[in-house]
């Protein structure tokens, strides 16, 4: 999907830009085709499947021609960027003001300023990520990928179907294992601590990792158009639905009681208790791999699950796990905890 994109965003934007800082010539732009002849409309190859366009007449007037690695390395990476920017900033502010409880902001271990904090993480974090991602949509753009364009394309007509459920399954076994890679004790000191530090977490939580971390739990979805067959539509509506799913895990609302789906409620208490539910869309692996927790029945009511013994319950445990995992805990809090009196 990325070689389409490429050609539109060159023709409205890119070719005049690269033009622009890179001109083939310093005499004053005259912006006319090389050597006098018509741009080809081959430039446009990948878009003009799907719709006719013509080349920008700057498509031939940059030291950096559309195919060359740096260019689409660069462009990829801008627009990897700002796409990753704007659909965390929009689904985590929507999921906030719309879904998350915001009793929850009251909890003991909510942070001081945790908002701020979380969304600080996740803007540092997402350049880097785009910068190690883009060098999968560089090998998408220059056909090293088993993706294609039309669902006429795919190895069998059912397969326009099965390719979802193929996806999350082969992305769901890849990142409970990478996840549960980062919690051994030296990967999370190094790496997976940074996002443990939202015991209770918000929607703005969902990419405020560590840019390598969240670049690793990433790494299935680019991986699989190498090995899989995958229509480019569906790989730009997977990438989307990943986006806004891990919002949807991290936004407190308790809404699916699933023994099969690793919902909020689930993902919810891997933030909570650390060694449990490393899944990301079902709880199979978690069961096979022995590290599947059931969330409290208590979350799944908005009444029982801010009571005071319900909290005190969490707190104790998390204390705990807090000490055994991490050994000193350097959060501050909101809400300090009050001092013992001295008898």
């Amino acid at each position: 999907m990325m070689d389409v994109l490429l050609d539109v965003l060159d023709t409205f934007l890119l070719d005049r830009f690269y033009a622009t800082i890179l001109p083939k010539s310093t005499d004053q732009f005259q912006w006319t085709p090389m050597n006098g002849t018509e741009i080809p409309n081959s430039l446009n190859e990948r878009v003009n499947r799907y719709m006719p366009l013509e080349p920008s007449k700057w498509a031939t007037e940059s030291l950096l021609p559309r195919d060359h690695l740096v260019r689409q390395f660069l462009s990829l990476f801008a627009v990897s960027w700002l796409f990753a920017l704007i659909l965390y900033y929009l689904t985590a502010t929507i999921s906030f003001h719309l879904v998350f409880d915001k009793r929850s902001m009251k909890h003991p271990k909510f942070l001081r300023n945790q908002i701020q904090l979380e969304k600080q993480q996740a803007y540092s974090a997402i350049p880097v990520m785009a910068l190690l991602t883009a060098p999968f949509f560089v090998a998408e753009v220059r056909d090293y990928t088993k993706l294609y364009d039309f669902s006429t394309d795919a190895p069998f007509p059912l397969y326009t179907v099965l390719q979802f459920p193929l996806f999350i399954l082969f992305t769901d076994f890849g990142i409970y294992w990478i996840h549960r890679g980062l919690h051994h004790p030296w990967v999370y000191k190094n790496l997976h601590k940074p996002h443990h530090k939202w015991i209770i977490s918000t929607p703005f939580a969902s990419y405020a990792f560590h840019p390598l971390d969240g670049w690793a739990q990433s790494v299935s979805y680019h991986v699989y158009p190498f090995l899989f067959p995958l229509q480019k539509w569906a790989y730009l509506a997977l990438f989307m639905f990943v986006t806004i799913w891990t919002v949807m895990i991290h936004d407190g609302e308790y809404a699916m009681n699933s023994p099969v789906v690793n919902g909020s409620a689930c993902h919810t208490i891997h933030h909570y208790y650390f060694n449990y539910n490393y899944g990301q869309y079902t709880t199979l692996w978690d069961r096979l791999g022995g590290s599947y927790r059931k969330p409290d029945a208590a979350l799944f009511n908005r009444e029982t699950r801010m009571t005071q013994s319900e909290i005190d319950k969490q707190v104790k445990e998390m204390n705990r796990l807090v000490k055994e995992v991490e050994g000193t805990d350097e959060r501050c809090y909101e809400v300090a905890e009050e001092p013992k009196k001295v008898r």
